[in-house]
C-alpha cells in the first residue's frame, strides 16, 4: 500500500516562502528511486515542478526553475518542495509523486509516477 501525504500548504503574500513536505510511508520510499512535485492552478492542466532520483541531480521544469528546491531527507522518508519568491501565479495545489525509477525525460507530464499524495493547497496573494 502507497501512502503519500502532503503539508506545508498556506496562504502568504508575494514575496514569502513556504516549505513543502511529503511523508512517505517506510514501504513507499524504500521501493522508490524517483520522487517529484507537480502542481496544479484552477482551470489549468497540471503541470510538473521539481523532480529528484538517486541517480543524479534534481530536474526542475520551467515552473520550479531558480525559485524552487527539491530535496530529500532519506532519514524520515521525506520529500521537501522549498518555495522562495512566490508569486500569485504559484497560487495552485501542490501534490507529490512516486513509483519511477527515474527522473525521465518527460517526468513533467505525470504519466511515469502512479502513486500521489492528496495535494496541498498555496495560495499567494499580492
Amino acid at each position: 500500500q502507497v501512502h503519500l501525504v502532503e503539508s506545508g500548504g498556506g496562504s502568504v503574500q508575494a514575496g514569502g516562502s513556504l516549505r513543502l513536505s511529503c511523508a512517505a510511508s517506510p514501504y513507499t520510499y524504500s521501493s522508490t528511486s524517483s520522487m517529484a512535485w507537480f502542481r496544479q492552478a484552477p482551470g489549468k492542466e497540471r503541470e510538473g515542478v521539481a523532480c529528484i532520483d538517486d541517480d543524479g541531480g534534481p530536474d526542475y521544469a520551467d515552473s520550479g526553475k531558480r525559485r524552487f528546491t527539491i530535496s530529500k531527507d532519506n532519514a524520515n522518508n521525506t520529500l521537501y518542495l522549498q518555495l522562495i519568491s512566490l508569486k500569485p501565479e504559484d497560487t495552485a495545489m501542490y501534490y507529490c509523486a512516486a513509483d519511477p525509477p527515474f527522473c525521465s525525460r518527460t517526468w513533467y507530464d505525470g504519466a511515469d509516477f502512479g502513486d500521489w499524495g492528496p495535494g496541498t493547497q498555496v495560495t499567494v496573494s499580492s
